[in-house]
């Protein structure tokens, strides 16, 4: 049995990740500030032995007593809503928080799992996006508080590795969507979604064309934990290397939904990526895993926890 802390685990990730780690027999210590989780989505979780929860900002001196395997950080605002209300404590986490998880990872001998992201591409000049790719990042825009926040936690995470000798992995992250998504968090599935259950027109950004590839949260936590268990440092990608249009999007979430809202356009966010999709030939090479969940299959899934969620 391991005992396992992730931070930022009463979130959308953390909370899948907390499920499936006591499900599989480990202790698991869930530190989060409740900025953008909620003890809602861990609830369950609260009467389960080897759950324990501590509310806590990384951004402080991180020590949690005894032994510890395993630190995973997965802390940070991670839609643009949240993070561009919350610019400095974006910047903190990924500085000072990665720091500090690192020096308990550090002290406790642990295994380090950061959890970065594919905004550390910006808007990608190659096309799909291998790890090797360094980015095309404007440090200086709205959203560079989110990307280089993640890309100094990448340098920090490799400094100790490096240094210190940490076991580390990092994984890249790109669009998940499920289940204990905030319906309020910007995000366009969850924009999408819920416009269309309340039959709202869908806002669609720009003109439509620019894409992403989305991935389902069973398949991305079956992803992080192969990434975990591997003996790869990364960064690795983790995501579906399906790649939709906004507006193909959108056509999909009115089929599953059987919504009858109309499109509406509106302008482009400042630095919005113009397209976004994750090569994973080394997750399938490494790891010997890829993603299984078709996007439509996924979106109805969704699409019920928010009827579910909201009373539609």
């Amino acid at each position: 049995m391991a005992r396992i802390v992730i931070t930022g685990g009463a979130g959308f990730l953390g909370s899948h990740l907390s499920r499936r780690f006591l499900d599989r027999g480990e202790e698991v210590v869930c530190v989060d500030n409740l900025s953008t989780g909620t003890t809602a989505n861990v609830e369950e979780l609260f009467g389960l032995d080897g759950f324990t929860f501590v509310k806590h900002d990384v951004s402080s001196f991180v020590w949690v007593p005894g032994p510890v395997d395993a630190v995973l950080h997965f802390a940070s605002p991670a839609s643009p809503i949240d993070y561009l209300e919350m610019p400095i404590q974006t910047l903190k986490v990924g500085s000072l928080g990665t720091h500090n998880t690192l020096g308990l990872a550090k002290d406790k001998d642990a295994r380090y799992f950061l959890a970065s992201t594919s905004e550390v591409y910006g808007d990608p000049e190659v096309h799909p996006q291998p790890e090797s790719y360094w980015g095309n990042v404007n440090p200086i825009g709205p959203r560079g508080v989110y990307d280089e926040a993640k890309r100094f936690a990448e340098a920090m995470t490799m400094a100790y590795h490096r240094f210190h000798r940490v076991d580390v992995r990092i994984v890249r992250i790109f669009n998940t969507y499920g289940p204990r998504m905030r319906p309020d968090d910007g995000r366009v599935v969850s924009n999408f979604l819920v416009q269309a259950l309340e039959e709202r027109p869908l806002t669609i950004y720009g003109d439509g064309q620019q894409t992403r590839s989305f991935c389902y949260v069973d398949d991305e936590v079956a992803g992080l934990i192969a990434l975990l268990d591997s003996d790869e440092v990364g960064p690795v990608n983790v995501g579906n290397d399906g790649e939709f249009t906004m507006l193909e999007l959108a056509e999909v979430v009115l089929d599953v939904t059987g919504s009858t809202s109309e499109i509406v356009f509106e302008d482009l966010p400042v630095d919005d990526p113009t397209q976004r999709r994750p090569d994973l030939t080394v997750a399938r090479e490494k790891l010997g895993w890829e993603p299984t969940v078709a996007l439509a299959d996924g979106l109805a899934r969704t699409a019920e926890y928010f009827r579910q969620h909201l009373g539609i």
